[in-house]
């Protein structure tokens, strides 16, 4: 598959801009992210890269920084081999759950070890989004209960879920490299308990879960959340990231009209989790 890479300069270098670049790609469909010396990079399928969404994103922002862009098409690579020679380095959680790929060998022992080969899945744990969503689950009870992880990336959120005692675990992506780089992660991890499939909330057909996981981005939250609930056991929990301290209220407002309790929430580089009980 060929993707569309999105490089940008930023003048002068900013990881709080990294970040809002970031959200705004994801907006366009955008599914994997590289920090860079002095930006980062965004991946597309070429197939669903559009121009002029890009400038009209673009031209909404409004930044003391320079930012300048480039686009290239980029046949398939070695993605490990790109994640390894762009500092990949293993996260640790709350020193409870670290998460490194196979070609990393000085991690620090705990609980839960989870291990990736990212490739262009997103989830490597190093964005705020997904160590809020790592750290939030590391506190609940899954030990039997049923799972769902939307937009799994990577699945590190379902296979921490599997290691956690969740059963049965659903992970759901609309990006066949999030498919099968998640297949590929399972039979790394040596877990077998988690059923992949390749969609989006279309899919939500059938099945109750005690849990539901959604790390994505706010409009797809906005946009599918009927459909979440509609999956979520009565006393159950939604999980959700993706989306900045100041949308919090537009998740809450969505998720209270559609009987939905707010429980918590959790800030990092205001990047915000938000967790909710279903009456």
């Amino acid at each position: 598959m060929k993707y569309t890479e999105i490089a940008f300069t930023i003048t002068p270098a900013n990881p709080v801009v990294n970040e809002i670049l970031t959200a705004v790609c994801a907006e366009i469909g955008c599914d994997s992210f590289n920090d860079t010396e002095n930006g980062m990079n965004a991946y597309i399928p070429e197939k669903d890269f559009n121009p002029e969404a890009l400038e009209l994103a673009m031209g909404q922002l409004s930044l003391e920084e320079e930012v300048d862009f480039k686009i290239f098409s980029v046949e398939e690579k070695n993605w490990n081999e790109e994640w390894e020679k762009n500092y990949f380095q293993p996260i640790n959680v709350d020193n409870k759950c670290v998460i490194h790929s196979t070609f990393h060998t000085d991690y620090p022992e705990c609980e839960y070890e989870i291990i990736i080969d990212p490739k262009m899945a997103f989830g490597t744990g190093h964005h705020a989004t997904t160590s809020q969503m790592v750290s939030a689950m590391l506190d609940m009870d899954f030990n039997g209960k049923a799972v769902m992880d939307m937009g799994c990336g990577t699945g590190v959120l379902a296979m921490l879920a599997s290691m956690k005692g969740a059963e049965p675990v659903t992970a759901i992506d609309i990006d066949e490299w999030s498919y099968d780089n998640t297949l590929e992660n399972m039979r790394i991890n040596d877990i077998d308990n988690i059923e992949v499939k390749c969609g989006d909330a279309s899919l939500l057909t059938e099945g109750e879960y005690d849990v539901f996981l959604a790390n994505i981005n706010r409009n797809i939250l906005l946009n599918d959340m009927p459909a979440y609930v509609a999956r979520i056991k009565d006393g159950g929990q939604l999980l959700m990231s993706g989306f900045y301290l100041e949308d919090l209220p537009l998740i809450q407002e969505r998720a209270e009209e559609l009987g939905l309790t707010f429980a918590f929430h959790r800030v990092k580089d205001n990047w915000t989790v938000a967790g909710f009980i279903k009456d």
